[in-house]
């Protein structure tokens, strides 16, 4: 895929993440085949909940009984990028074989991973890394082609893109 399609796709999962109610992260997800977008999603609640990704625990700093200190932990609820663009593409007439998916800014986890083999998608684009890369092995062991993407956000003085590098 040339480069400037590869931006553009990345840049509206960015576009979409920011559409994410959560605190802690926010997550975009482009399904694109033959040059069309198929579908989109983020992270979020399902469908007529609240949209409060995540819940505050309170915490001991250094085993002392106080101050006590409030951490963000995300909901079990929380549906993940990639399976919402996956559910409503399988909710459609389109199929996923050999689509393309546009992750920002996160790899998929593992679970997510099972969800992208399963549907047919045959290339994973991402910026970042997921915190542990079982979902990245799993792909890679299924030949699903992954591809990290670096400068998205680069640019020249000028304002055109630079070019992107592209590594898998």
């Amino acid at each position: 895929m040339k480069n400037k399609f590869v931006q553009a796709h990345m840049k509206s999962a960015r576009i979409y993440a920011d559409l994410s109610h959560a605190a802690r992260k926010k997550v975009g997800a482009v399904i694109v085949k033959d040059d069309r977008i198929l579908s989109i999603g983020y992270n979020g609640m399902p469908a007529d909940w609240d949209n409060c990704c995540e819940k505050t625990l309170w915490h001991y700093e250094g085993g002392h009984p106080l101050p006590l200190r409030p951490v963000l932990v995300t909901k079990p609820e929380v549906l993940h990028a990639e399976t919402n663009a996956i559910a409503k593409l399988a909710a459609s007439t389109e199929s996923g074989k050999d689509a393309t998916l546009f992750i920002y800014p996160y790899s998929p986890c593992m679970e997510c991973a099972k969800l992208i083999y399963q549907s047919g998608i045959s290339e994973v684009y991402f910026t970042e890394k997921y915190r542990n890369e079982d979902g990245l092995n799993f792909l890679k062991k299924t030949r699903v082609k992954v591809y990290q993407v670096y400068g998205l956000d680069d640019h020249h003085l000028a304002g055109s893109p630079r070019r992107l590098l592209v590594q898998n």
